[in-house]
Parts: C-alpha cells; sequence; structure tokens
C-alpha cells in the first residue's frame, strides 16, 4: 500500500554512461555469495531518462569485475519495464537486458530515480515487482529520489528513510507515514536501505560492500575509485541557505527580523525582540511562529549558526572572534551549538568549505539551510596520493544506520553566557 496521498507520483531508476555500461553490468563474472551460495546478483531497475551518473556508480561498484577481491564478485542486471534500448537523462543510449521478473531472482535490488521522479507516477508493475521482491527477502535499495518507489509500495511506512534534500518538502507530504530525516548520506535499516541525493550514491554502494565483505575490500574499492571509504556529516551541507523570510503579513515582523540581524553579536532575549516589534511576548511568539514555522529561539540560533558559517568561509578570523561576532560568546558555545546542528566542527567546516577552493579564486558553496549538515571528511580533500594508501579498519558499528544524522534540536539559549 502507498503511505500517503499521491498527487503527483514518485521516482523512478538510475542511469548510466554510454551503451558499454550495459555490458559492463550483465558480462561481469561477478557476484558475492547470494542464495544458496550462488553469486550475489543486484538487480538495478532503470526507466528512460534516468540520471547518468546514479547508474553509473552501481555499474562501476558492483558491475566492474573485481574477482581478484572476491570470487566471484557481484553479478549486476539492467532491469527495466520492458527490456531494451533507454535513454539517460543527458541522452546515452543504454541497453536494459533484463525485464522486471529479474527482480524475483536477484538479492538485492536497486532503484534510482528518474528526471521528473516528482511527477511521474510510478507503473503499478514497478511497484508490484519491488515489493514482490521484499516479500521473498531480497535486499530494496533506493538510490537519491529512488525513495518514492520504495514508499508508494509502502516498504517505507514507519521506517527510517531519507531521499535528496531539495524532495524533502515534498516527500514528507506526501508519506506522512515515513519517518524521513533529511540529514543523513543513507540510512540501513537491514532489508530496506536508502540514500540521499546523488553524490551519496557511492557512499551508500560502497557500505554495501562493507556489510557483505567488510571494510578491507570496501576500502579498496574506494581506493581504487579515489574516494573516501568514508565520508563526515551530512547532505544538507550542500543544500541551499534558506531564503530569508520577509515577514510579510505580520505588522513590524519583517522590520524586526532586520533589525535582529544586524545585532546578532548582543545578547538579545524574545521580550526585547517582541518589543521592538510592538508586540507583547505572547502575542509575538504565537505570530512568529505562525509566520516562519518556528520559535524565535530556533529562528535566532539558526541565524547565528548561519553568520558563523558565512564567516568560516568567507574569513580568517579564529573560532573565538568568530564565536563573538555571531553571538555565542565563547568559542565553546559556537562549538557546541555549530556541531549540535550541522554534525560537524567548526574547524571541519571551514576546512571544507573554506579551503577546498583556496588559490582557485572559486565562490564560497553555498550555506546549507535550517539543520545544515557539514562537510565531507578531511581525506575528501586530499590528493590522489592518500587515498592509494591502506586505510586502517574503523571500529566495529553495531548499529547499521549510518552514523551522522540529525540531532533533534530543542530550543537552545538565545545567548551564550
Amino acid at each position: 500500500m502507498t503511505s500517503s496521498t499521491r498527487p503527483r507520483g514518485s521516482a523512478i531508476p538510475s542511469a548510466p554512461p554510454p551503451a558499454s555500461l550495459s555490458t559492463v553490468a550483465d558480462g561481469a563474472a561477478s557476484g558475492s555469495a547470494g542464495r544458496g551460495g550462488r553469486r550475489h546478483v543486484v538487480a538495478l531497475v532503470v526507466t528512460d531518462r534516468t540520471p547518468d551518473f546514479e547508474l553509473a556508480v552501481p555499474c562501476e561498484v558492483f558491475g566492474l569485475d573485481r574477482s581478484d577481491l572476491v570470487d566471484p564478485w557481484y553479478e549486476l542486471r539492467l532491469c527495466a519495464g520492458e527490456p531494451g534500448e533507454l535513454r539517460t537523462a543527458s541522452g546515452l543510449i543504454v541497453p536494459a537486458a533484463h525485464g522486471l521478473d529479474s527482480l524475483a531472482e536477484a538479492d538485492t535490488v536497486m532503484v534510482a530515480a528518474c528526471a521528473r521522479s516528482r511527477q511521474l507516477i510510478p507503473p503499478p508493475e514497478l511497484i508490484d515487482a519491488v515489493r514482490e521482491s521484499h516479500r521473498r527477502g531480497g535486499r530494496i535499495v533506493s538510490l537519491c529520489a529512488g525513495a518514492y518507489i520504495l514508499a508508494e509500495a509502502g516498504l517505507l511506512d514507519g521506517r527510517r528513510a531519507t531521499t535528496h534534500w531539495m524532495n524533502a518538502t515534498d516527500f514528507t507530504h506526501r508519506y506522512p507515514t515515513v519517518d524521513f530525516d533529511p540529514e543523513p548520506l543513507y540510512i540501513d535499516t537491514g532489508s530496506i536501505l536508502t540514500s540521499a541525493g546523488t553524490g551519496s550514491v557511492i557512499d551508500l554502494c560502497l557500505h554495501l560492500v562493507r556489510r557483505d565483505h567488510g571494510a578491507a575490500v570496501a576500502n579498496e574499492v574506494a581506493r581504487r575509485m579515489v574516494v573516501p571509504p568514508h565520508r563526515e556529516g551530512g547532505q544538507t551541507q550542500f543544500a541551499k541557505p534558506l531564503a530569508r523570510s520577509s515577514g510579510r503579513g505580520v505588522d513590524g515582523l519583517a522590520h524586526v527580523l532586520d533589525w535582529a540581524r544586524e545585532r546578532l553579536d548582543q545578547p538579545l532575549t524574545v521580550p526585547r525582540i517582541a518589543r521592538e516589534a510592538g508586540l507583547s511576548e505572547r502575542t509575538f511568539a504565537r505570530r512568529f511562529r505562525d509566520t516562519l514555522g518556528t520559535t524565535p529561539l530556533r529562528w535566532l540560533l539558526q541565524e547565528r549558526v548561519r553568520l558563523a558559517q558565512e564567516l568560516l568561509e568567507t574569513t580568517d578570523e579564529p573560532v573565538e572572534t568568530i564565536a563573538h561576532r555571531a553571538g555565542f560568546g565563547t568559542a565553546a558555545n559556537l562549538r557546541h551549538h555549530f556541531r549540535r546542528i550541522t554534525t560537524v566542527s567548526p574547524a571541519t567546516y571551514r576546512h571544507v568549505f573554506r579551503h577546498r577552493s583556496a588559490g582557485v579564486g572559486a565562490e564560497p558553496l553555498p550555506r546549507p539551510p535550517k539543520q545544515p549538515g557539514l562537510s565531507p571528511s578531511s581525506s575528501a580533500g586530499a590528493g590522489a596520493d592518500q587515498l592509494t594508501r591502506p586505510v586502517p579498519r574503523p571500529p566495529a558499528q553495531s548499529d547499521p544506520v549510518h552514523p551522522h544524522a540529525a540531532t533533534p534540536l530543542g530550543d537552545p539559549p538565545v545567548h551564550a553566557e
């Protein structure tokens, strides 16, 4: 069953580079041990206009013959509603040799997005095939907006799941029974896994290899791909900053928002801001929530963190100075609230968003919206030589869910002591 209303349908599969990808996928003598000791079959569902990147990554990870690492490796099959040639989002032709009936035989079923995931209603036969594969015990994986397919099939009801940050509002409105978390790069709940936006497909595919064959094999695959085996933080580090609310429709609110932003270095309180708005504290708080959908305290903390992000990106000021300019008072308070909202430290954020483009003259990257996740790990900015060296095996994790999840944000103090 679907988990919500569907005014507009859901997402569909991923995309590949040239037609040779199909040959790579279907021709690799691959497959980790699947059911009954045979090769582990990964069925990647593709449709017309699927994004190239989301097809290319699974083909790279699971479709290439890596039997020197694990023999046998995976067997990747490209599947479609009707076998034949499909066109990716960029116009490349991809021959899908298998139909949806192959999903019933697969150990892992991967469903990616299509170029218009939010506008399309997925074919009923695809929904049924994914649902039946799960019923038979298959591992179901969504890539980016492929989570719409899983939600339409009812597989995410009551489960924690994620998808691309740009779809967060639409997805939560459409599927209210899903425990949606916009922050992690991916979420593993056992038999069902969901990834965030585009680049996180790499993280999820490496996680699957790590789950199946251990960290050493996954790290070796990452080195060959010249990518870090782990990334710190979540996807909202790459989201666009929230548009500043004008406060139109509430007398005095537009003015008071600008007034508060100009005084973030001061010990602002709700009573003080309410007086500036010419309202009682109670009326101000009610109108603030009705207009902006949050409390004055949360809004103020968010504005302070946004200012800190801007200063970290665009200046070389020490953290102590930034803490005072953003109204946190001390570096310790800044670190506490910054990490609480973004999941990484100010130093890590600066390393990625300030120094990644150092010497190139690039514009600072867009700051994340509310509850920004932060930077990829420091290794993301490292040279290729670093990624070719052996990576120590990370500590075992009992929780299969990605560790970098957003922390619930309560109403914190407005100004640091």
